[in-house]
């Protein structure tokens, strides 16, 4: 009995001295510096004048009619094939060989014949797939 309650002070008394060497949370942070808004507008600002980009658009000329537009527009089969894609499905080609079908053994030639590997279309949610 006399042990276990020695025990059971020697660990109070080393978890108690491991608390208070840790330090408080004004050791482990910087309490003197640029604030966050300041390193933002400063990367901000530094990123816009060493970068500007020039954009070079293509030039065309103005048509009239909805053939113009083929290609610019959005429809719902682009909307969906874009935010939906589909995700690889492989086909397989398998060969059955020339062999005896059925009860009177009737000859059936070699053929080749694609599936694929899986029996759905699968889906990839938006953003999944680059």
């Amino acid at each position: 009995m006399q042990t276990k309650l020695k025990y059971l002070i020697l660990a109070l008394s080393i978890s108690l001295l491991t608390g208070c060497a840790m330090g408080t949370k004004d050791d482990l942070l910087p309490q003197t510096g640029p604030t966050m808004m300041e390193v933002y507008k400063d990367q901000m600002q530094s990123a816009s004048i060493s970068k500007q980009p020039k954009l070079l658009l293509p030039t065309r000329a103005i048509k009239t009619g909805t053939e113009e537009l083929i290609g610019y527009t959005r429809t719902s089969l682009t909307e969906i094939s874009n935010q939906f894609p589909t995700l690889p499905n492989p086909t397989l080609v398998m060969y059955v060989y020339p062999h005896l079908a059925g009860f009177s053994n009737h000859p059936v030639p070699g053929y080749s014949t694609s599936f694929t590997l899986y029996e759905k279309a699968q889906y990839a949610l938006p953003g999944e797939v680059r």
